[in-house]
């Protein structure tokens, strides 16, 4: 591996370059949790909040940077989905398996995501996000998830990819 050099430094992330190649990089280079999370109504939660750098509501699995902050800077990767399933969709998880772990964008960033299947989940409280966050909680039966994601693309809404390799791991029964 050659040498990583910093470009330009921003608040959150940093613009880097390595063999001619630029990408971004958050400062905090942990990765992100990713849960795929199914009721006992077999129900996958979905999360939906506006994003700015695509300026509109995306659609998406609950996840989360893992460690980002202060608090919880020590966390494990589960430790991770656990929390970012709570605060989004007020579900906690009895148990949760790492099913994959790959890059979100590998041509643009060095963000790696660990996907984990969430089992026995208990809802908690009405989730929504911390005080920083706006989220909408969607449970959509697995058995109809296509059918409804495509309703929410012809009205406007961006699905985050993401989804379809939750759909594959359920309906593959992976994990």
């Amino acid at each position: 591996m050659t040498d990583t050099s910093i470009l330009a430094r921003g608040r959150y992330i940093n613009l880097k370059i390595r063999d001619d190649w630029e990408f971004a990089s958050r400062k905090h280079e942990s990765g992100v949790a990713v849960i795929i999370a199914v009721t006992s109504d077999n129900e996958l939660l979905l999360v939906e909040q506006f994003r700015v750098p695509v300026n509109t509501a995306v659609i998406e699995l609950p996840a989360g940077l893992i460690g980002d902050e202060e608090a919880c800077k020590n966390e494990t990767p589960e430790q991770a989905a656990e929390r970012e399933l709570l605060e989004e969709t007020g579900y906690r998880a009895e148990c949760l398996k790492l099913v994959l772990r790959c890059p979100t964008t590998a041509g643009l960033s060095d963000e790696i995501a660990m996907f984990f299947i969430a089992g026995g989940l208990q809802q908690i409280n009405a989730g929504g996000g911390d005080e920083t966050e706006s989220i909408v909680v969607h449970k959509v039966p697995v058995t109809e998830a296509d059918t409804w994601l495509d309703r929410q693309m012809s009205g406007g809404k961006m699905v985050d990819p993401k989804i379809y390799t939750a759909l594959y791991f359920l309906k593959n029964d992976i994990g």
